[in-house]
């Protein structure tokens, strides 16, 4: 079982930057991949970046590319995800997740992933 814990979040003026971070337990947290998520009010939840295990490889919903950098630290358990730029439509509660599985493929798809942190608040005033 993996346990996420989000935070980072809060309220920022537009143009201006966040540091998400998601810390995870477990021993094998080198073994999985890790994914953000975002919720905005009355909208379903959508991917936003994802990196593998090792780190070397990333993927940005088409929004963020550009903005948005995630990173991971093995030796401290942790995924950021560096968010610069940000815009209102960036407001939403972000969520990490995994999908729990060793060594599995990284994937954009919400229900490919089983494990979720209680989420935390992103809000960009215009």
């Amino acid at each position: 079982q993996v346990q996420l814990v989000e935070s980072g979040g809060g309220v920022v003026q537009a143009a201006g930057s966040l540091r998400l971070s998601c810390l995870a337990s477990g021993r094998s947290f080198s073994t999985y991949v890790i994914a953000w998520f975002r919720q905005a009010p009355g909208k379903e939840r959508e991917f936003v970046s994802g990196i593998t295990q090792s780190g070397g490889g990333t993927g940005y919903a088409d929004s963020v590319q550009g903005r948005f950098t995630i990173s991971r630290d093995n030796a401290k358990n942790t995924v950021y995800l560096q968010m610069n730029t940000l815009k209102p439509e960036d407001t939403a509660v972000y969520y990490c997740a995994s999908i729990g599985a060793p060594f599995a493929l990284a994937t954009s798809s919400v229900r490919d992933y089983r494990y979720w942190g209680q989420g935390t608040q992103v809000t960009v005033s215009s």
